[in-house]
């Protein structure tokens, strides 16, 4: 299989974030500042990331904004190149917003009538003006922790790996946890790390490493003797201890066997969680990301009250006290699905224009990079071994026909072809038992499909929650997990998808996969009806020369 170098050369990164399909409420925008700050009437903004002429400022008009004060604008954006997303008329000059709320986009004369004494006027040199985007599954709080950890993101050799997390080890105390994430093994030529990499540079402080998809880990011994996991230490159920021939644990934790460390872990606390917020938020804002479907911190092996703690003490807690910065639509896990059906009875779907209370999710399977994936055929590199199952079908039926009946809005993430026929399957039921209506279903990742399986999207207007990020980590992987011509076959079938009536809603999976760093966002033609794979490092088989048709600069 070819390696993505062309791609990723470009710096291609596939759609970071386009326009989740979910109803939320607009609140007042905040609009990034690029040169010096606005006055007192101008909304809070946010400085833009660089100051050069590649900067851009963002805006989302909100509809739901206070009253307007007065007749005139806030500020008027001026010399600009305004995306309008009208087809009719695409692009604009200026642009007058007051109270967050976009009064008029035309010509620069025909804003004049707004422009008043206090008026803001902010002369954009022709820099391009974007609505913010829609991140449609994030894992917020999560990632404004990751920005703090050992960044593994991208390393690419054992020693890169040892050498991070020996710089990271320094500044800890004796004892004192080290955490970090987002390693791929197949950056490195697929080796698998195992605690032997960490045990030299760490004998002191437990270690705790997870892969990139969040569906494996990596403890050093110390955090294995802590989780009290040895050679007698069975599986538990939906998660594997990767061992030695000798059956001894190698540090390798997938899936629901993370919970064996997890639990020993000290809790991060509320203020750290606090700060984790700010951060992300931060951090989303600089790169134009003004509204998130956050998926929560509930994963194989944590707890399902870890959800409910951000959000009590962290979610309500910055919108009590004004902080909150960008839009956030929240999921919670569909074991708890009374306490939410509970919540929204109470309270209603949006605490405000800023929190949007979404659905419940699950897990039926594991990812592709932890072989934990579920599948018809086994996995190529692994005989035998057809990945994880990490719900009874009938526990999920039952759990997934009262949170609808309750109005949730359901999500179950599913990547393996097997995953993604059951859980169609299973929602055919549900619409049996429950009776048409909209209910927007979403199958999280529907990475890995069998034939026909595309066209069944469309049948209940079931949403593919789709993040073409994750096949540049897999395009060293696919070919060598489940064969060139299944990954070929199955995977990555946006067009197909598209072409069955469903509706995509693309996002980042951050922490997981990228971290919004991109400045240069592309755009998916989605030509190519079978997996792109084929064509990662920017060519179509059978014509070398030519660029990959699925995905544009």
């Amino acid at each position: 299989m070819a390696a993505p170098s062309a791609l990723l050369a470009a710096g291609a990164t596939a759609l970071v974030a386009v326009a989740a399909v979910f109803l939320l409420p607009d609140p007042a925008s905040r609009l990034p500042c690029t040169r010096s700050p606005p006055p007192p009437s101008h909304p809070p903004c946010f400085p833009a990331e660089g100051s050069s002429a590649q900067a851009r400022a963002q805006l989302v008009s909100s509809p739901l904004a206070g009253a307007p004060r007065g007749r005139f604008a806030d500020m008027i954006l001026a010399n600009a190149t305004i995306y309008t997303a009208d087809p009719a008329r695409p692009f604009a000059a200026a642009m007058a917003v007051r109270a967050g709320r976009v009064l008029r986009v035309g010509t620069y004369d025909s804003l004049k009538e707004f422009k008043g004494r206090d008026t803001y006027e902010l002369n954009l040199s022709g820099n391009v003006v974007l609505p913010g985007f829609i991140d449609s599954h994030v894992h917020l709080i999560d990632g404004g922790l990751q920005l703090a950890r050992v960044p593994l993101r991208g390393v690419r050799s054992k020693d890169e790996f040892i050498s991070r997390v020996k710089g990271a080890v320094r500044d800890k105390h004796p004892g004192e946890w080290v955490r970090g994430g987002g390693w791929n093994n197949d950056f490195w030529g697929g080796e698998i790390p195992t605690a032997a990499w960490l045990d030299d540079i760490s004998p002191d402080n437990p270690v705790w490493l997870s892969r990139m998809d969040g569906h494996m880990g990596l403890a050093n011994s110390l955090a294995m003797k802590i989780a009290g996991i040895d050679k007698n230490t069975n599986d538990p159920v939906g998660g594997t201890i990767v061992r030695t021939t000798e059956r001894e644990p190698t540090g390798l934790l997938v899936d629901a066997a993370m919970k064996l460390v997890f639990n020993v872990i000290p809790e991060v606390s509320v203020n750290d969680r606090r700060e984790a917020l700010l951060t992300a938020s931060r951090h989303a804002l600089m790169r134009g990301v003004t509204t998130v479907v956050d998926v929560g911190s509930y994963v194989p092996g944590t707890s399902e009250e870890q959800t409910w703690q951000d959000f009590s003490d962290v979610y309500e807690w910055a919108h009590s006290m004004g902080k909150m910065m960008i839009r956030v639509c929240l999921f919670f896990p569909m074991p708890t699905w009374p306490r939410v059906s509970d919540l929204i009875h109470e309270r209603g779907r949006s605490l405000s224009g800023w929190i949007h209370l979404g659905g419940v999710k699950a897990f039926l399977d594991g990812s592709l990079g932890s072989s934990s994936a579920w599948f018809y055929e086994p996995y190529e590199d692994v005989p035998g071994d057809y990945g994880l199952q990490l719900l009874d079908m009938d526990v999920l039926l039952n759990a997934t026909l009262e949170s609808d009946k309750s109005g949730l809005q359901v999500a179950i993430h599913a990547i393996g072809d097997k995953a993604n026929d059951m859980l169609l399957d299973m929602f055919d039921k549900v619409v049996s038992l429950n009776g048409t209506k909209d209910r927007r279903f979403r199958i999280e990742h529907a990475q890995h499909l069998s034939p026909g399986a595309a066209t069944r999207f469309g049948e209940h207007g079931i949403i593919a929650s789709v993040q073409p990020d994750h096949l540049l980590d897999d395009a060293d992987s696919a070919g060598r997990k489940i064969g060139v011509e299944r990954a070929e076959r199955s995977s990555y079938l946006f067009r197909s998808l598209l072409a069955g009536g469903a509706h995509l809603a693309f996002g980042s999976d951050w922490p997981v996969c990228i971290s919004w760093k991109f400045q240069i966002f592309t755009r998916c033609k989605l030509l190519e009806p079978r997996c792109p794979v084929s064509c990662l490092d920017g060519r179509r088989p059978g014509s070398p020369q030519s660029a990959c048709p699925w995905m544009i600069p």
